[in-house]
């Protein structure tokens, strides 16, 4: 029998759920093409996991602002997902990359059947407004 191949999803997801954060952020910092990565791993049946993803992004707005916005194309899709918890986070991520060109998906976000999630997508389209206005 020929073992399994390493899966670097699962290490990451495990990783982040066992609070191991700062490698994670790292990896990302090192390899862009973990990005793609992001919408699988909000997905994640796991709470830690799903607080990881938030915080990674919140940590690469920060520190490896150029790059974080290569999550944008794995998290829009989310916008869409049956989980109305899984839609809120898609939203709150944007809102915490804040580039523009993502209100348009957040104001159809507004319109979601669940009050949560229209709360949070109007949110982030309030934070990214804020911060691409001038001072």
């Amino acid at each position: 029998m020929k073992p399994e191949p390493f899966d670097l999803k699962t290490m990451i997801a495990d990783h982040m759920e066992n609070g191991f954060l700062e490698n994670i952020i790292d990896m990302f910092k090192h390899d862009k093409k973990l990005y793609a990565y992001i919408g699988d791993l909000l997905q994640d049946e796991r709470m830690r996991v799903r607080l990881g993803v938030s915080a990674l992004i919140e940590t690469l707005k920060r520190e490896d602002s150029a790059n974080v916005i290569q999550a944008i194309p794995f998290i829009l899709p989310l916008l869409k997902n049956q989980n109305p918890m899984i839609r809120g986070d898609a939203a709150y991520l944007l809102g915490i990359i804040g580039q523009q060109d993502t209100i348009p998906f957040l104001h159809e976000a507004i319109n979601d059947e669940n009050a949560d999630v229209r709360i949070i997508a109007q949110e982030a389209i309030e934070e990214i407004q804020s911060k691409t206005q001038p001072v």
